[in-house]
């Protein structure tokens, strides 16, 4: 049964139904892995969301920062960005379901060494702590009680870990670091201004996968969220943001072999000066 891990798609259904086509994919025999960001600024959310949801089992997603923006709008939080391209799931019809859907899918999944998060995992946290402080925030999300999340997810703090961390602090934390993360200080302390590539990064700032000592690097973490990284695939690092939104592509790799697969995308964001 083989497993297909797939990049941001951020509402880009049409180039995922030539990937789909590309991987010669079967929803009896295959799985796919979605690395988080189904929607927003793509021009057909609603389609990727209504095609994933339908696919059940086969499908397995985990929540990227655009998908919970969507669900926190959904419940009245948050405010609109220009670059937003929601209207159409939130005017839809199936709406409800959508979003029951999405808010039950995970923040991290962990199976056969693989560590499947949308954007990073803090240095040091080992695939056992993020499982865990992933569960928490589900549960939080799941519970009858998700509106008092998305009433208080936005926001840049804490700006460390601390075990100790508790009530909405301690969610945001464990939410930021899954869905926001891509440079961090040696110490963990979360950076989410910079986003450039590697190398571009101010003094002090470190890849979080690129930190002394990450108690991950024993398993392979599968992630996507930094189109300026674009792939890489090796042994404990499996990057899939390769940019299908700005005109680029839109990859998969099959996880037993590591072989690439990836078909272009037409440009459906242009980047800002």
């Amino acid at each position: 049964m083989p497993t297909y891990a797939i990049g941001d798609l951020q509402g880009c259904h049409d180039p995922l139904l030539h990937l789909l086509d590309t991987i010669r994919f079967d929803a009896t025999t295959d799985r796919l892995w979605l690395v988080g960001d189904l929607v927003n600024r793509g021009p057909d959310s609603l389609g990727v969301l209504r095609l994933l949801k339908s696919l059940g089992d086969a499908a397995i997603s985990v929540l990227g920062n655009h998908d919970l923006h969507l669900l926190a709008l959904a419940e009245g939080y948050g405010r609109l960005h220009k670059s937003d391209t929601l209207d159409a799931v939130l005017a839809a019809p199936d709406r409800d379901e959508l979003m029951h859907w999405l808010r039950h899918q995970r923040l991290a999944w962990l199976e056969n060494d693989c560590l499947m998060i949308h954007a990073g995992v803090l240095p040091a946290w080992s695939a056992k702590d993020a499982m865990r402080y992933a569960g928490e925030a589900e549960a939080a999300l799941q519970g009858p009680d998700y509106r008092l999340f998305f009433e208080r997810m936005y926001g840049n703090t804490p700006t460390a870990w601390d075990e100790s961390l508790s009530g909405i602090e301690r969610l945001r934390g464990i939410v930021n670091s899954f869905t926001r993360l891509r440079y961090c200080t040696a110490a963990g302390e979360f950076d989410f201004q910079h986003k450039g590539a590697l190398g571009t990064q101010p003094a002090g700032l470190l890849p979080w996968f690129g930190v002394p000592g990450r108690k991950t690097a024993d398993v392979t973490c599968v992630f996507g969220h930094w189109s300026t990284l674009g792939l890489i695939n090796q042994p404990d690092l499996i990057a899939l943001d390769t940019g299908c939104l700005w005109g680029s592509k839109l990859t998969a790799i099959r996880l037993e072999d590591r072989q690439v697969f990836a078909v272009q995308c037409p440009q459906a964001k242009r980047p800002t000066a």
